[in-house]
């Protein structure tokens, strides 16, 4: 995809089961933040923000934080997965760091309001700023890497070629893809052709 051509919404993946693992897909199969639009399209995707949260003061510098802190999350969560050795463990600790220092920006502060129909609707009580998205991005990593539970369920998808890294919360832990509708699909189809290769031999 040329750079700042827009993504179409479908290809935003919101199914890894945390925001900050969300936010690792945006670099498959091709780099997503290729634009202020799509980036945009991605924070109320991944429900940063409420839908009609204005984001019209977004310029190019949030492409920069974004793509910062998803290089930083991906080297923690790949290192979580991978282990720590003392060759890694240097660029690590500067990555665990900076995280540890965007979360402790406050996130953007909701509040409830009444919808056209009456109904208690979430919104924010201002347009929210760059540091403060990212602060919520970096929590959620905090808590998925501090959670021994979640972070045993870490896994990178089976899929041919696929980084994807999701958490695996389903029966018995034997998720096997990113998506079933995605990997999953892909492996079965050629799974299918295999054998229809080998019945045709």
């Amino acid at each position: 995809m040329a750079l700042g051509t827009a993504t179409v919404p479908y290809e935003l993946r919101f199914d890894s089961g945390r925001i900050c693992l969300d936010l690792l897909a945006t670099t498959h199969p091709e780099e997503r933040f290729d634009s202020v639009e799509v980036l945009c399209a991605w924070i109320v995707g991944a429900g940063l923000v409420p839908p009609g949260t204005s984001l019209a003061h977004a310029d190019g510098s949030w492409l920069v934080g974004f793509r910062e802190l998803r290089g930083q999350v991906g080297q923690l969560v790949r290192g979580t997965a991978a282990g720590v050795t003392a060759r890694t463990r240097p660029s690590y600790d500067i990555a665990l760091g900076r995280v540890n220092e965007i979360a402790l920006v406050a996130p953007p502060a909701p509040r409830a309001v009444r919808g056209e129909d009456g109904a208690l609707v979430r919104e924010l009580d201002r347009p929210p700023e760059c540091a403060a998205l990212l602060a919520a991005i970096a929590r959620d990593a905090v808590e998925l890497l501090t959670d021994p539970v979640a972070r045993a369920g870490l896994r990178q998808c089976e899929g041919d070629n696929c980084p994807i890294v999701y958490v695996d919360s389903s029966r018995g832990r034997r998720r096997r893809w990113c998506s079933s509708e995605v990997c999953g699909n892909r492996e079965r189809v050629a799974r299918h052709r295999r054998r229809a290769a080998l019945a045709r031999a």
